[in-house]
């Protein structure tokens, strides 16, 4: 059985289905060129600016590159770019975390 998307996980969808509209529309771009030069269809595209969960990550990221997006998304959420990361960088990290 799949759980659902908690509250603030589909809040954060529609955000960032709205930036990546306001990129597209920034950089002067219908939904269907960003959708053609991502390899997706107009449909799957719309899905995302509408904040549309279970969209796969090849599309989001896909779309990411065409929108100039896709570094600046890889460095945000890079651990070694936040105070934790840099304080534990010497550290080996575990293959595995167990409970």
């Amino acid at each position: 059985m799949k759980r659902r998307a908690s509250a603030r996980t589909v809040r954060a969808a529609r955000e960032i289905g709205a930036y990546l509209n306001a990129w597209r529309k920034l950089l002067g771009l219908t939904a269907e060129e960003v959708a053609e030069r991502a390899g997706v269809a107009r449909s799957t595209y719309r899905r995302l600016e509408t904040g549309e969960l279970g969209v796969s990550m090849e599309t989001y990221l896909n779309v990411l590159r065409v929108l100039g997006q896709l570094d600046q998304v890889v460095t945000a959420i890079d651990p070694y770019e936040t105070d934790l990361g840099r304080a534990r960088a010497d550290q080996r990290l575990p293959e595995r975390v167990r409970r």
